[in-house]
């Protein structure tokens, strides 16, 4: 449990709220209901044992931030996870109350270890150890099977691996689903490419004979295709989608639009994730309180690339 003040909120709530959320308790000293409801509070913190940190706004002390969060009577709760609130409730309440708040939100004990495993391979793919990162996210979607964040990343890494049989098991549950999430498809595109390659002749060849090709019929779709994926299987991502672009520019509908698709994909593996950011501006949780929140980051070079080729498929296509 912390005290928590406008100088260090944007530390200990805002900043914090991105690991382990962080369960405000907006509270004064000649309040009833704050003295039954705080060391209860306390108790919880102890009981779930690491899944949310305390933290606790005397809101005589701090007008600034009761105002800010929209405060109209006390005690007043506010959960934040990822910088933002996401739930709220007013007034005393009971332990069942209170778990049941709690449990709507958090991540189970299964959920954090899997998801501790998750930040471990992060850490091990940013100091070159890819298959010990791989090792742990394969622990980590056992233990939580239901986490597409993880399938996802498990997934992508196997394919950059080489595990291509271990990548079709892996994301054959996401791919049976309706409706099926981009993300997963972008993966299937990913893995088509690298199995039709392996079982072509394209298997063997270099740039310079798809080129020499390419010269001799600019509207060699199918050689202008084959090398889209063999490029895709390089990881060389820019230039694939060069080669899908002047197949769309002459032709949108060819194979069932299937260079917009492969497009599509890319697009999709390059897009990087949401960046976390801690400016703040007025929002709202779910029970109308307002809060703070964010504003979004300078664009990074890889999503300018995205909204470049982005730009350039969709004139292509209009």
């Amino acid at each position: 449990m912390k005290n928590v003040t406008l100088q260090n909120f944007e530390t200990d709530v805002i900043a914090a709220s991105m690991t382990t959320p962080i369960l405000i308790d907006f509270h004064a000293p000649w309040c009833g209901p704050c003295k039954s409801l705080g060391p209860l509070l306390e108790q919880m913190e102890q009981e779930y044992q690491g899944r949310f940190i305390l933290v606790k706004i005397n809101s005589d002390e701090e007008p600034q931030l009761a105002q800010a969060f929209g405060v109209r009577s006390i005690p007043t709760c506010i959960l934040m996870m990822d910088g933002k609130a996401v739930n709220a409730f007013a007034g005393a309440q009971s332990a069942s109350q209170v778990r049941t708040f709690l449990d709507q939100h958090l991540p189970s004990t299964d959920e954090l270890s899997a998801l501790t495993d998750t930040d471990e391979a992060k850490a091990l793919l940013a100091s070159g150890d890819p298959q010990a990162a791989m090792n742990l996210l394969c622990d980590a979607l056992a233990t939580d099977p239901g986490n597409d964040d993880i399938r996802y990343d498990y997934v992508r890494l196997l394919l950059e691996l080489g595990g291509v049989e271990e990548a079709q098991a892996a994301l054959a549950p996401k791919l049976s689903e309706l409706p099926k999430q981009l993300r997963f498809e972008a993966l299937a595109h990913w893995l088509d490419a690298i199995l039709f390659i392996a079982e072509s002749a394209y298997a063997t060849w270099v740039t310079a004979q798809f080129d020499e090709k390419i010269a001799a019929n600019k509207r060699d779709f199918e050689t202008r295709f084959a090398k889209a994926r063999w490029l895709m299987t390089q990881g060389e991502w820019t230039a694939a989608m060069d080669e899908l672009l002047e197949i769309i520019m002459r032709d949108k509908k060819w194979a069932d639009e299937s260079p917009r698709k492969n497009m599509v994909a890319i697009l999709e593996l390059l897009t990087p994730p949401k960046p976390m950011t801690t400016a703040q501006i007025p929002s709202k949780t779910n029970g109308g309180i307002e809060v703070l929140g964010k504003t979004a980051t300078p664009e990074d070079p890889k999503s300018a690339l995205v909204s470049t080729y982005r730009r350039r498929l969709s004139m292509m296509l209009n």
